[in-house]
C-alpha cells in the first residue's frame, strides 16, 4: 500500500473515533455544573414531589446540585418546550408525567415535536387511579355504574381534575370501553371533584389513589376499582376494573425523566442507570409505596417505546371522545 494511502486511512479512522471518545470523555465528567430539571407543573404536584425526591439521592452522587424548576402552564407545554430547546448536554432535563402524552393528543400545533425533540431517559414511576362513586348512587360496582349509566344516557355526570388530564382521559378511556354516554365536568384539581363526588353532584371520578384514601376508609366515597393491571397494595379488597367487569380495560399514571434530542447516548444511559439506583434505594422504595406510587426504572429504549404507546393512545382516546384543546 503506498504510504499515501496508508496515511490517509489512519487518519480516517482517527477521525471516526473522535465522537465517541467526545462522548466518552462528557460522560466520565458529567455533570460539570448545577443540573436544571424542569417541572411543567406547579409545586405540590405528584411530579414536583418526585423531582425534588429523585434531586436530593441523585445530587448526592453527582456532587452537583440539582435544582428544580417549576414551569407551569399551556397544559405542560411551557415548561416542555423550554427543555426542547435546551442545550443537549445533559444539564437541563426534563421530568413530566402522563400529561406529557395528554397534551401531545390535544393540542393540533405545538412549539415542539413530542416525540422527535425529545430523548426519553426513563420512567420513574406509576400509580393507579381509583374508580370512586357517590354512595348516593347505589351503585356497588363497576357493572352496577355502567348499568346505571345505560339506563339514563346523558343523565350521569363523571368529575375530572381538568380538561385534558390524566383522570380526564382515564375516565373518557373507561366511558369509550364501556360504550356508555355520560357529561363531563371538569374541577381545578382532585380535591374539588372528591368533595363533588362525595356530594353527589357528579356520580363518580376516576382519582388519584392517594388524596382518595381518607375518604374510602370512611366510607364517604365507595371504591369501585383500581385502573391499573393489578390490584393496589393500598386497597387490597378493590378489584381492577377489569376483574369488575371492563375486561383488558388499564390505566396508570405514569412519570419520567426526558433530555433534549441530541442529548449523547452515553450520557442518557449514566443519567438512566443513575435514576435507577435511586429508585431502588430501600428508604426512596419505601416512601414512594407510602405515596400510592410504585418506583418503576427503565432502559432509555423501554422508555421510548412506552412513550410512543401512550401517545398513540392518548390521540386515539382523545379522537374518540373529542378531547381538544386548541
Amino acid at each position: 500500500m503506498k504510504p499515501n494511502r496508508r496515511r490517509f486511512l489512519l487518519l480516517s479512522a482517527g477521525a471516526a473515533t473522535l465522537p465517541l471518545a467526545s462522548s466518552l470523555a462528557s460522560a466520565q465528567n458529567y455533570p460539570a455544573r448545577p443540573v436544571h430539571l424542569i417541572v411543567p407543573l406547579s409545586a405540590g404536584s405528584a411530579a414536583d414531589i418526585l423531582a425534588r425526591q429523585l434531586a436530593s439521592k441523585i445530587g448526592e452522587s453527582w456532587g452537583q446540585p440539582i435544582l428544580v424548576e417549576n414551569r407551569p402552564g399551556a397544559g405542560t407545554t411551557l415548561g416542555a418546550d423550554t427543555v426542547a430547546k435546551a442545550p443537549a448536554d445533559g444539564h437541563t432535563l426534563l421530568i413530566n408525567s402522563a400529561s406529557f402524552a395528554a397534551s401531545a393528543a390535544m393540542y393540533s400545533k405545538l412549539p415542539y415535536d413530542p416525540l422527535k425533540d425529545f430523548t426519553p431517559i426513563s420512567q420513574i414511576a406509576f400509580a393507579p387511579f381509583v374508580v370512586v362513586a357517590t354512595p348516593s348512587l347505589g351503585a356497588k360496582s363497576i357493572n352496577d355504574l355502567v348499568a346505571f349509566a345505560k339506563a339514563k344516557p346523558g343523565q350521569i355526570n363523571f368529575g375530572s381534575a381538568g380538561v385534558g388530564t390524566s383522570s380526564h382521559f382515564a375516565a373518557e378511556q373507561l366511558n369509550l370501553a364501556a360504550g356508555i354516554k355520560v357529561v363531563h365536568v371538569p374541577y381545578k384539581g382532585p380535591p374539588e371533584a372528591l368533595v363533588d363526588t362525595m356530594t353527589g353532584r357528579v356520580q363518580y371520578f376516576l382519582s388519584p389513589l392517594l388524596p382518595a384514601l381518607l375518604f374510602i376508609k370512611d366510607r364517604r366515597l365507595l371504591a369501585l376499582g383500581v385502573t391499573t393491571a393489578q390490584r393496589s397494595s393500598a386497597l387490597p379488597d378493590v378489584p381492577t376494573v377489569a376483574q369488575a367487569g371492563l375486561a383488558g380495560y388499564e390505566y396508570q399514571d405514569w412519570w419520567g425523566v426526558f433530555a433534549p434530542a441530541a442529548t449523547p447516548r452515553t450520557l442518557v444511559d449514566k443519567i438512566s442507570r443513575d435514576i435507577a439506583r435511586s429508585l431502588q434505594l430501600p428508604d426512596v422504595t419505601k416512601q414512594l409505596l407510602s405515596q400510592g406510587v410504585e418506583p418503576s426504572p427503565s432502559t432509555p429504549d423501554e422508555f421510548a417505546g412506552f412513550v410512543r404507546a401512550k401517545v398513540e393512545a392518548f390521540r386515539e382516546v382523545a379522537k374518540l371522545a373529542g378531547i381538544r384543546a386548541d
